[in-house]
């Protein structure tokens, strides 16, 4: 078995990882918190850590390896955007429209770039029991206290507070731009629940009714799944400050362990076209934009090139998103899909080894990448079967074989994808909404995504790949 190093925010360092327990390797990642459509920056760690459960799942084994991600579905910024989209409903009702919706699109999102399910996607609202134990532990070991109707976390009973993020405690206090609360011991004490008012959705506990504060949340989740100390905890790298810190901070303390996760994993930071993305600059570009209208280049792009476009920059660096990057993309992945056209691939037929090599050392997508078209040189030439080995590859990376294949390139849909998308073309164009619809469902039945564009003249085309 191929040795895998990761590097470890924790340590600072690239070390050789080593799994607690060979046969259940366990990962959790922060996932969205389900009050807006996810954002290309969101975009990232899902590939990221995407790549890293296909890459363990080839390593261990696919039934050895648990993924969790959560879905944040309580939290005050959910509560103001359902006040905003639907005041006319109860708030809980419209916090439930909100959510379903959002979630909804982030699940069609991930899945179209090209991402694999996790093994479990909890809501936070399915696990406010465990919060209420964890947070109880912590009082009744003194690493929280009640106050003024809130239960805040006491920052300064954990000596080693600050150790993920660098930050030394007293240093960030005395130089903190942080209200010094009255009922707070330190202004750095963060809250585990807060009241609710009677318009607030909120559960009865032991401090009150309320509702959880956010890093409770990813604490109580992770050890219901993959118990008090797991492999792997990863997210983006604005997350390291604070969630991320004071996650550990509670669970450590809560359980008594050394630690909460063994390693440490970050994705860095991605600009559009060289600026910070922000809806004042407004270069605020959702997935969904990008998948379904010109948010970009004028142009709609499908989730096989944005995946690689993502992954063309190591997941530890920032990463400029630009209509080049994209069009970069998009020319790899045909010229890769070209070599591999007319492969047929079995269920089981494993990646290249040479490709493998390149990832296990932290992900190095770029000299994995460099493999490939080494591979795709040999199978232009019809080499062995390194036609074969160039599909297998794909497929295992999480891209599609045929999503940028035209006829300009041989590639021909079956008559029956063909007909179906000329029929449905054609509703469209007459207004017949139910009929397109009906179409694309009876299609997306039979693993067959469609995905609309506009071409140089303006006009509705549409290309098919199957789902991964």
């Amino acid at each position: 078995m191929t040795t895998l190093a990761l590097y470890n925010t924790l340590t600072r360092t690239k070390e050789a990882f080593a799994p607690i327990d060979a046969n259940n390797v366990r990962m959790y990642v922060c996932g969205p918190t389900v009050y807006d459509f996810a954002h290309i920056g969101n975009a990232r760690p899902v590939i990221v850590f995407d790549l890293l459960f296909r890459l363990l799942r080839h390593t261990y084994g696919v039934d050895h390896v648990t993924y969790v991600r959560n879905i944040t579905d309580v939290d005050d910024k959910i509560n103001a955007r359902a006040l905003r989209d639907f005041p006319d409903l109860p708030l809980n009702e419209a916090i439930r429209r909100v959510t379903e919706k959002t979630e909804k699109q982030f699940l069609s999102d991930a899945s179209a770039l090209g991402s694999l399910e996790p093994t479990i996607q909890p809501r936070a609202t399915d696990n406010i029991e465990q919060m209420q134990t964890l947070i109880s532990d912590l009082i009744a070991k003194k690493h929280a206290y009640n106050a003024s109707g809130e239960v805040l976390f006491d920052v300064k009973s954990m000596p080693e507070y600050g150790q993920l993020s660098g930050r030394n405690l007293d240093d960030n206090l005395a130089g903190a731009r942080i209200a010094v609360e009255a009922h707070k011991k330190n202004p750095a004490d963060f809250v585990l629940w807060k009241q609710s008012s009677a318009s607030e959705p909120g559960w009865d506990s032991p401090w009150g009714r309320g509702r959880p504060g956010w890093h409770i949340e990813c604490s109580a989740m992770s050890e219901r799944y993959l118990g008090q100390t797991f492999d792997i905890h990863g997210g983006g790298l604005d997350l390291i400050f604070p969630h991320h810190e004071n996650e550990i901070a509670q669970s450590r303390c809560a359980h008594g362990t050394h630690a909460m996760a063994n390693v440490w994993m970050h994705n860095g930071f991605l600009q559009v076209e060289g600026q910070k993305m922000s809806k004042s600059l407004g270069n605020f570009v959702t997935i969904n934009e990008l998948l379904e209208t010109g948010a970009m280049g004028g142009r709609a792009w499908i989730g096989d090139v944005l995946r690689l476009a993502m992954l063309m920059t190591h997941y530890r660096e920032p990463i400029d998103f630009s209509v080049s990057r994209l069009e970069e993309a998009e020319s790899k992945l045909r010229d890769w899909q070209r070599a591999a056209r007319g492969a047929e691939l079995a269920e089981g037929d494993d990646p290249d080894a040479s490709v493998v090599k390149e990832l296990t050392d932290d992900l190095n997508f770029h000299r994995a990448s460099v493999a490939l078209d080494f591979i795709a040189k040999k199978a232009n030439r019809d080499e062995g079967n390194a036609k074969h080995c160039l599909a297998s590859t794909l497929r295992f990376l999480g891209f599609g074989l045929d999503s940028l294949l035209t006829s300009e390139d041989g590639w021909e849909a079956p008559p029956h994808i063909a007909a179906a998308i000329a029929d449905r073309l054609a509703a469209l164009n007459s207004k017949d909404f139910a009929k397109a619809d009906t179409i694309r469902n009876a299609l997306a039945e039979q693993g067959i995504a469609l995905m609309d564009y506009k071409d140089e003249a303006g006009e509705r085309q549409t290309k098919w790949e199957m789902k991964r």
